[in-house]
């Protein structure tokens, strides 16, 4: 047993294991007997394929080399294939085309080239195989964020003519839901300033052979009032959704024009609609529902009965979701996406009727002992305002070392993206390469995060820098007070909106030793004046307050405002191509560092965009992080860890 100073553990989890070594899995899918899902795979450049296989045959790719199954529609993407007898139809990436790619041919584009101003996803095909109808984001009718279009379109599937419009008039539009019958089309659609967990509204119209449609009939939903996720026709042509009216995302389906609910708990059977082509409601063909819904933290994979509304859990070892929702069924076959704490996601394959379940594939093709990996636990803490907030604990693990005796761990808070989003209990193999090493990891579901109920959701609704920085703060004070952190040694790390709190975090308390901003925002200021995408173009106006109306509290809580209180090394880390967040947040927010003469760096990454994709982004950006937390903290990490140079270090004696 090795005695090393927390931080500095020998351990077998390696920055180039995170991407080497993972593929992240999503999108699983059935079509006539053959699961597909889609691969990102790091060592392709962050490329999206499309992968087949059963449980008799090993998985083949699908996508060839030289195309990128992936959509870009709201930037994040997500819903960027579809597949019906064999035959597959996806967006490509570099062109943002779509293409139809027929069983044992290369893909043929089915729309016009547009220099890639025109971007598809969500779509579906009708039955008769005629058309694909999905969304369409045209970027070619301005140069301003709100000349940005988003509609319904239908699209020949032999491309024999240019994509039409079906259905336009909102500012967004998601989850085309074509009837077993091919005679009717459901359909979200939200206008801003919403988001679609604050509001949706469902419609229903009829749809003919040649994808017209009649009249649209708004079913369900409301503007800012309640959300709708994810509407399945039945095999009888029951439409079931999951609504939030209740103040939990539960199930409830239309019959005959009659709304009724199928099942109330308090629990989510719906996720934030971040991107397309996500599913947690499914039909097996004799009408019972297979579904994911979260309680209490845990992802549970269950069946419904939509006449009864009986929740029979499947009790599968898998009881977390990383890349959101997906499940689907044909049959009595069900295939989905899921890990759990210990084990990598996988695709599964569960034949219902036979009760047997296949592994199709792992994220994962390095197993990592159990005796490196911290299992997290789940816990609740007191929280500003007398209420209590959520959040994951991974204490230290590595069977081959300990602390000094009498020492306690550095800890890492971890704020998520978002904010609208959650963290799980999956396997990250990110966070284990801290804890492996003697850190302390605390992931923070504060108030705003998804899986806790709408009114949990919500706390963040004007509060946007103040609920999530105090829930990041009592967490770690919570895990001080119990023993299991050194409150001298506090670390704060995050991306997107997580960056922002990190800001925040650095420059409004001196709470934390360090920290690092993965394309964090510094000014909210250029976010209400559109410096950003349209999808959250007034994200802040639910977030912070209406513009220019808000404007002194945008000012008030934007961390550039006040580099007089910055005194905290941070390292700084942004994607060149990011559309979400710019480079120009992260460049302002590291000139005051450079000014102050505060111990800092910053690594700006070529062809990366909201969110790093390549192997060689995701090893440096790891062990960088690692290396600066070293200096900062005076240890030497263990194994072969660049040094980061890091700006002023030995100016403030660190």
């Amino acid at each position: 047993m090795t005695v090393a100073p927390f931080g500095a553990w020998p351990s077998p989890i390696t920055a180039e294991m995170l991407s080497t070594t993972t593929i992240g899995l999503g999108e699983a899918t059935i079509d006539d007997g053959i699961a597909y899902w889609l691969e990102s795979r790091p060592t392709e450049g962050g490329r999206f394929v499309v992968v087949k296989g059963d449980p008799h045959t090993d998985p083949v790719d699908v996508t060839p080399e030289g195309f990128n199954a992936r959509s870009m529609v709201h930037e994040y993407g997500g819903g960027a294939y579809t597949v019906r007898h064999g035959t597959v139809f996806f967006s490509n990436l570099a062109d943002a085309r779509l293409y139809r790619q027929d069983a044992g041919s290369a893909p043929v584009p089915i729309t016009p080239e547009t220099d890639a101003t025109q971007r598809f996803a969500d779509g579906q095909i009708t039955p008769d195989g005629r058309w694909w109808i999905g969304v369409r984001e045209r970027h070619d009718l301005g140069p301003a964020m709100l000349d940005v279009v988003n509609e319904l379109v239908a699209v020949p599937t032999d491309g024999s003519a240019e994509p039409r419009t079906i259905v336009g008039g909102h500012d967004f539009f998601s989850s085309p839901r074509i009837s077993a019958d091919g005679a009717t089309l459901a359909w979200l659609a939200w206008d801003l300033p919403w988001m679609p967990w604050d509001g949706t509204e469902l419609f229903v119209a009829p749809l003919s052979v040649d994808a017209e449609l009649g009249d649209a009939s708004p079913v369900a939903g409301r503007a800012g009032e309640e959300s709708i996720w994810d509407p399945e026709w039945s095999p009888s042509g029951d439409l079931v959704f999951a609504s939030d009216r209740s103040g939990w995302w539960n199930l409830e389906r239309i019959r005959d024009g009659v709304r009724t609910v199928v099942l109330e708990a308090e629990a989510e059977f719906g996720y934030p609609q971040w991107g397309m082509g996500e599913h947690s409601i499914t039909f097996l063909s004799d009408g019972r529902i297979a579904c994911h819904y979260d309680r209490d933290g845990d992802t549970h994979t269950a069946i419904v009965d939509p006449e009864t509304g009986e929740l029979v859990d499947l009790d599968l070892p898998l009881d977390a979701l990383r890349w959101g929702p997906g499940i689907r069924a044909e049959g009595s076959t069900i295939v989905l996406t899921a890990g759990s704490a210990t084990e990598p996601d996988q695709v599964i394959w569960l034949d219902f009727a036979a009760r047997s379940i296949e592994v199709l594939r792992q994220s994962s093709s390095v197993p990592v002992e159990r005796r490196y990996l911290s299992v997290p636990e789940a816990i609740e803490f007191p929280t500003d305002g007398g209420l209590r907030a959520h959040a994951f604990f991974y204490a230290p693990t590595n069977q081959d070392a300990v602390g000094p005796e009498g020492d306690r761990p550095p800890l890492i808070v971890i704020s998520h993206g978002g904010p609208t989003s959650a963290n799980s209990s999956a396997l990250d193999l990110g966070v284990q390469f801290f804890t492996s090493r003697g850190f302390g990891v605390v992931d923070v579901n504060y108030g705003g995060s998804t899986g806790y109920g709408r009114a949990y959701r919500q706390r963040l609704n004007g509060n946007w820098g103040v609920v999530d920085l105090h829930d990041c703060l009592n967490a770690a004070a919570f895990l001080v007070e119990r023993g299991d952190a050194d409150g001298a040694r506090l670390l704060i790390r995050g991306g997107s909106a997580g960056g922002y709190t990190t800001m925040c975090a650095l420059t409004f308390t001196d709470v934390f030793a360090a920290g690092t901003s993965y394309f964090g925002i510094s000014d909210l200021v250029p976010f209400a004046t559109g410096d950003t995408h349209k999808f959250e173009s007034r994200y802040e106006h639910t977030l912070i307050g209406s513009w220019p109306e808000a404007e002194d509290i945008y000012r008030a809580r934007s961390p550039i405002n006040f580099v007089e209180l910055l005194a905290t090394p941070m390292l700084v880390l942004q994607g060149a191509d990011d559309h979400v967040v710019p480079p120009s947040q992260a460049e302002l927010i590291v000139g005051a560092l450079a000014r102050k003469g505060i111990p800092h760096a910053y690594r700006l990454y070529e062809g990366e965009g909201h969110g790093f994709r390549k192997a060689e982004t995701i090893i440096d950006a790891r062990n960088a992080e690692l290396s600066f937390y070293g200096q900062i903290l005076g240890f030497e990490p263990a194994g072969d860890v660049p040094v980061l140079a890091i700006e002023h270090l030995d100016e403030r004696g660190n």
